[in-house]
C-alpha cells in the first residue's frame, strides 16, 4: 500500500516544467527543512483525502442547487465545481504546509548562525595545534552544536570519501538562505582556495561575528521599550477600549430607545428619530476581528524591531491573539456588571 501511494503521489510531482527541474528542487528545499526523503506517499494520501472531502462537499452543498436543471448544466457546475472546490482545498494545505517549512528553515538557519561562531573558535584552536583543516573540522565536531554539528558532520564525511573540501563547504552553505553564513564561509572557502593565512581569516571571522553579535544584543536591549509599549496597547489598552466602546454603544442605544418611547408617548409633536442604526452583534464581531489583525500586525512588528525579519515573530501570533481576546471578554463580563443598570 506504501509503494502504491508513493508512485501515485509521484504522478503529480513531474521531473521539470519547461525544462525547470521540480523534483530535484523539491528535494533540496525539504532537505533544507530537515526531511532525507520527499514524501510522495504523502502527495498520494492527501490527493485521495482532498478528493473525499471534496466528494462530501459536493453532494451535501453543489448537487443540491442544481439537482433537476438541464444534462448540460449539471455536468458543467459539477466539472468546474468540483475542480474548483479540491483545487482550494490543495491549495489551501500547500500553503499551509509551506509557511511551516518555512518557518522550520528559519529556526534552522538561526541555530546555525548561533553556533557558528564557537564552531570556528575550537577549528581555529585544533589549526593552532598542528591538525590539517579536515582534521580540524572534524575535532571541532560538539554535541552542544546541534544542527551545526550534524552538517559540519556530512561536510567531513564527504571530504573522508574524497570530495573536494571547498565544494562540501560550499555546498552546505548554499542550502541556507543566510547572508551570514555565506558573507562569512565565503571568505574562509576563497582562503582555502588561495592557500593564504587561513588561521588569521577564522580568527578575523569569528571577532566579526562577535562583534555582529554584540551588536545584535545592543541594538534588541534599546528596543525593549518600544516591544514593551506595543504590548501593553495590543493585549491590554486595545482590547479595554474596544469592550469599553460596545458598553458606550449599548447606552447610547438603550438612552435613543428610551427618548424614542417618551416621543412616541407624546403623540408625536416632535418629529426626530433617535434609532442608532448600530448592530450590536455586528460591532462584536468587528471587535474580535480587529483585535485579531492588531495582534497580528502587531507580532510581525515587534519581530522586525527585535530581530530584523517578519519570521521571528510567527511565535508571538497565539500569545498575542489569545492574550488580547481574553482580556477583551473579560473587560467585556466586567463592564457589562458595572454599566449594566445604565441599560
Amino acid at each position: 500500500m506504501s509503494n502504491f501511494f508513493n508512485e501515485f503521489g509521484k504522478a503529480f510531482v513531474p521531473e521539470s516544467i519547461l525544462g525547470r527541474p521540480i523534483r530535484s528542487r523539491l528535494r533540496k528545499y525539504l532537505l533544507t527543512a530537515g526531511y532525507l526523503d520527499v514524501p510522495y506517499n504523502f502527495f498520494g494520501v492527501l490527493f485521495i483525502l482532498s478528493a473525499a472531502i471534496t466528494y462530501l462537499i459536493f453532494i451535501l452543498l453543489l448537487y443540491p442547487t442544481v439537482q433537476g436543471e438541464g444534462l448540460v448544466k449539471v455536468f458543467l457546475t459539477s466539472f468546474f465545481g468540483w475542480a474548483i472546490i479540491q483545487a482550494l482545498i490543495l491549495l489551501t494545505v500547500f500553503v499551509g504546509i509551506y509557511f511551516f517549512l518555512n518557518l522550520k528553515i528559519y529556526k534552522r538557519t538561526k541555530i546555525i548562525e548561533s553556533h557558528l561562531a564557537d564552531f570556528l573558535i575550537f577549528v581555529s584552536t585544533n589549526l593552532k595545534g598542528g591538525l590539517s583543516l579536515e582534521q580540524s573540522l572534524w575535532a571541532a565536531i560538539r554535541p552542544e552544536f546541534e544542527l551545526l554539528a550534524q552538517e559540519m558532520t556530512i561536510v567531513s564525511k564527504r571530504v573522508m570519501t574524497g570530495n573536494d573540501l571547498t565544494e562540501a563547504l560550499g555546498e552546505f552553505v548554499e542550502k541556507y538562505n543566510s547572508q551570514t553564513l555565506k558573507s562569512n564561509m565565503g571568505i574562509i572557502i576563497g582562503e582555502i582556495e588561495s592557500g593564504g593565512k587561513l588561521v588569521k581569516v577564522i580568527d578575523k571571522v569569528i571577532a566579526t561575528l562577535k562583534k555582529s553579535k554584540a551588536l545584535q544584543d545592543e541594538m534588541a536591549a534599546s528596543t525593549v521599550t518600544y516591544i514593551i509599549f506595543i504590548g501593553v496597547v495590543v493585549v491590554l489598552i486595545s482590547p479595554a477600549l474596544f469592550a469599553l466602546s460596545f458598553q458606550l454603544l449599548n447606552i447610547v442605544i438603550g438612552f435613543t430607545q428610551s427618548i424614542g418611547a417618551s416621543l412616541s408617548g407624546s403623540g408625536g409633536l416632535i418629529p426626530i428619530n433617535f434609532n442608532v442604526q448600530v448592530d450590536q452583534a455586528d460591532f462584536k464581531r468587528f471587535s474580535i476581528l480587529a483585535i485579531a489583525a492588531i495582534s497580528i500586525c502587531s507580532s510581525m512588528i515587534v519581530s522586525i524591531i527585535e530581530k530584523g525579519d517578519i519570521k521571528g515573530g510567527l511565535k508571538y501570533i497565539p500569545g498575542f491573539t489569545v492574550t488580547s481576546l481574553s482580556l477583551y471578554f473579560l473587560f467585556m463580563f466586567l463592564l457589562n456588571l458595572a454599566f449594566g443598570g445604565l441599560v
